[in-house]
């Protein structure tokens, strides 16, 4: 698609068409767009950077503005906006918030083709395939240390790693008791689970840790669920050195 812009772009002004251009990583990809008179433009947003306006800024273009009425810009993924140009000369824009991010449109005195086919919208440069969670392999299946299990996961992208604690109560039932949020990256990752810190206090109990990973573009895993148990301390040793036991 690119290619097919780049060679609008090239021709002389009597074939101009109406015609695409991509923002994305902070800048058009077409930054001298070549029209006829009456032809159109559209600007499509593709990501991963999003928060940018196609603003007029000369004398026969400052009204219009594709983000009216802020200064912080956004778009979704995919937006699009277009105007049509009745006027031959040269329209200057650029983003409100990065001025980097800009380019200008030049209109031709030879009537255009106001409905000509502009192609189809470029593929988004945006992110949407989750992480993939692997085997998690506990090095103990219960603790007695308030410092959490040796654990380990394989992660496919960097991003973080949550869990979620629940301990379940004398019916079998799950009750919410705390979470835990890492840092990972791409690999084998190493963290404790269960261990105690302002968000758990980690009490003697059966447990169900919901772990799931997450991104650097926020999309999540299939949550991988992993049961584990904090013993109470141990019971002190008696005189002889061995454990009381009680009749």
């Amino acid at each position: 698609m690119l290619a097919v812009l780049v060679l609008a772009t090239s021709v002389p002004a009597a074939q101009a068409v109406n015609t695409r251009v991509n923002i994305s990583h902070y800048h058009w990809s077409i930054p001298e767009v070549h029209i006829n008179l009456g032809e159109k433009v559209t600007w499509d947003w593709l990501g991963p950077d999003l928060a940018h306006s196609v603003t007029g800024i000369s004398p026969n273009d400052l009204q219009w503005d594709s983000d009216p009425g802020t200064d912080a810009p956004y778009h979704q993924p995919g937006d699009e906006y277009t105007l049509q140009f009745n006027e031959p000369g040269v329209y200057y824009f650029q983003c409100k918030l990065h001025a980097f991010v800009r380019g200008e449109v030049i209109v031709s005195e030879t009537p255009g083709e106001p409905f000509s086919d502009p192609g189809p919208r470029p593929p988004l440069n945006i992110d949407i395939t989750p992480p993939t969670l692997g085997t998690i392999i506990l090095a103990h299946p219960s603790t007695r240390a308030t410092s959490g299990i040796s654990t380990s996961a394989h992660i496919s992208e960097s991003g973080t790693l949550d869990a979620e604690y629940y301990r379940l109560n004398s019916k079998g039932q799950r009750v919410y008791n705390g979470y835990k949020v890492w840092k990972t990256f791409t690999g084998i990752n190493h963290f404790q689970l269960g261990g105690r810190w302002k968000h758990f206090r980690a009490r003697p109990g059966r447990y169900l840790a919901v772990l799931r990973a997450t991104d650097t573009s926020a999309n999540t895993s299939k949550p991988v669920t992993k049961a584990f148990t904090i013993s109470g301390p141990k019971k002190p040793a008696g005189k002889n050195g061995h454990q009381k036991h009680h009749a």
